[in-house]
């Protein structure tokens, strides 16, 4: 229940003193990203500040990464837009107040995860999953912005297909001014980013476009150039505040919250175990949960909107030298300090730069090494990708479902299809191990195959199909051996299955055997009484030869005029033992 008394005691001065610079560089880091990002969410600036704080400090403390950092996110910033939007303006005292309950709620329900060890909820998020909503929520960044970035008037909260319909029908409404600061925010901090990687190339483009709309208002004049600014934001401790716990509001972001729980865990687990690899740290999912959602529960009372684990920050935070998760609470004092320092400067920051820094966000977000990457490798994944990207550009809550459910669907398809291989023993005689035909010929009388994968209720029809294709194919092959080692488990359908598998393979007059069957399994169909059926004696244990046990079992007449020969014990002597004429 507190997991920062593990790394306190490993506290000292030296830690201190790089934990200290590597809060100073977050704490620079977030100062354009926290605005940007509640911009996006549809929060006055100061929020997404407010966000960086508090949140941040929690989740610190109380979760299992050293070097997580938390505190607005761009995916969860355009989900908390997508959900609060349809029932409030945006950044009206209606709307922050329903972004609080969402987040009380989100907190609650990261928090009720972690503490009932449901961690590995956030494995069911395929990693493409993953790639198509964060492309999906980069394209709605970058065209929530467009208004601002050319100076159109295009109304807020219009869905990203008709923004782009409505750019298109104003494009002599231009205006060059805006566009100008716009272009040269987003190509100073190109540059920047690729020529002095190490200085903070949000805070250079910032500057520089802030600049650059100075110049212009000066010499033509606001009433021509039209450059509006984002305004000074309250310097000071982020105020205290209480969600809405009303029965409408609570109601209105339930489905919301849930959501965002979700993709918030996603976040955090993925980029705390990315860090990890790098530190050698372990990460305890389920504690991580519990400090997500804490930060969350308490940051609601604190003037924050959701909150996760944020990529940019935690990758700066190893990067910058962070020993301990003390880094993360010296960011946060850091950022109250500087912003006491620099708020009223925020009313020269104009919203074209704001857009051209949001488009350099929305660029480094999609994924396109892994996006070219996956039509090479599996058709069904880049279904997925496509689905999820593009339903989240439709929808942005249900996207992400329609991914999951897909991918889901897709795995199960492939888990309810176990791969069925015919095989023979290895050629070397003292082998036990059985391969691939690779040309050789069959058993008459035995028919030997590999199944690779569990026997579940999914998988029962392909197998029984499979079989009865075998049956009818090769009916003179009436001893069956499964190779086993590959079937991990077995449910109710899957047992009944291969009892009655068992039962057919007898009334023809041949068996149904398994090699090397895993304990577990026998210990399953013992328990149902399907043991009975299936028969222990036609139980194979490993380095054992099952084509040796069942060869006296075999019709005499068959093996006298077979030439295939594909045991050992086929050279030696006849299933009744006559000695085999050469």
């Amino acid at each position: 229940m507190l997991p920062f008394l593990r790394w306190w005691p490993s506290v000292n001065g030296s830690t201190t003193r790089d934990d200290a610079m590597a809060g100073l560089t977050g704490a620079l880091i977030v100062l354009p990203q926290g605005v940007a990002f509640a911009t996006i969410a549809g929060m006055p600036p100061e929020y997404g500040l407010y966000a960086a704080m508090m949140p941040a400090i929690i989740a610190a403390l109380f979760g299992s990464s050293w070097h997580l950092v938390s505190g607005p996110t761009t995916a969860i910033s355009i989900a908390v837009f997508a959900s609060v939007s349809p029932f409030a303006h945006p950044g009206t005292p209606e709307f922050i107040s329903l972004v609080l309950t969402l987040t009380f709620l989100t907190g609650v329900f990261q928090l009720i995860l972690g503490l009932a060890r449901m961690g590995v909820l956030v494995n069911f998020i395929s990693h493409t999953v993953v790639i198509g909503f964060t492309a999906g929520a980069a394209m709605l960044i970058a065209g929530s912005q467009i208004k601002n970035f050319f100076g159109v008037g295009i109304p807020r909260g219009t869905p990203f297909f008709e923004i782009l319909s409505l750019f298109v029908q104003h494009l002599q409404d231009i205006n060059p001014y805006v566009t100008a600061v716009s272009v040269i925010t987003l190509a100073s901090g190109i540059l920047v980013k690729r020529f002095m990687p190490k200085f903070p190339y949000m805070i250079a483009a910032m500057l520089v476009g802030s600049f650059a709309a100075l110049f212009l208002n000066a010499r033509y004049g606001v009433e021509v150039t039209h450059i509006k600014t984002v305004g000074a934001l309250p310097s000071g401790l982020p105020p205290l505040s209480a969600p809405d716990f009303s029965f409408g509001a609570l109601n209105q972001m339930l489905f919301p919250s849930l959501i965002i729980t979700m993709l918030a865990l996603t976040e955090a687990v993925s980029i705390s175990r990315a860090v990890a690899t790098k530190s050698g740290q372990h990460i305890d999912g389920n504690q991580e949960f519990v400090g997500q959602g804490l930060s969350n529960v308490i940051g609601s009372f604190f003037s924050s909107y959701a909150s996760s684990g944020s990529f940019n920050r935690s990758g700066v935070n190893y990067a910058a030298g962070a020993r301990t998760p003390l880094a993360a609470v010296f960011a946060s004092v850091f950022l109250l300090i500087i912003l006491l320092l620099v708020a009223p400067l925020a009313a020269y920051l104009p919203d074209a730069a704001m857009a051209g820094i949001l488009f350099l966000v929305a660029w480094s977000l999609i994924d396109f090494h892994h996006i070219s990457l996956l039509p090479k490798i599996s058709r069904q994944e880049t279904i997925v990708l496509w689905v999820t990207l593009i339903g989240t550009l439709i929808d942005l809550e249900k996207g992400i479902f329609f991914g999951i459910a897909l991918s889901l669907v897709f795995y199960l398809y492939r888990t309810s299809r176990p791969a069925l291989e015919p095989v023979l023993p290895d050629p070397d005689p003292a082998s036990y191990h059985y391969t691939p035909l690779d040309g050789r010929s069959e058993c008459p009388q035995i028919k030997m195959m590999r199944v690779n994968g569990s026997i579940f209720f999914g998988a029962v029809a392909h197998l029984q199909q499979q079989l009865q294709e075998i049956e009818e194919s090769e009916p003179e092959r009436k001893h069956l051996v499964v190779m086993a080692s590959g079937i991990n488990f077995v449910d109710l359908a899957g047992a009944e299955f291969l009892a009655e598998a068992a039962r057919q393979r007898r009334k023809t007059g041949g068996t149904l055997s398994f090699y090397r069957m895993k304990n577990s399994l026998a210990e399953t169909l013992k328990r149902g009484h399907f043991m009975e059926d299936v028969g222990e004696e036609n139980l194979f244990p490993a380095k054992t030869r099952p084509a040796e046990i069942l060869y006296p079992k075999l019709d005499n007449e068959i093996c006298r005029n077979c030439t295939v020969r594909a045991f050992p014990i086929c050279h030696q002597h006849l299933p009744n033992g006559e000695p085999r004429s050469s």
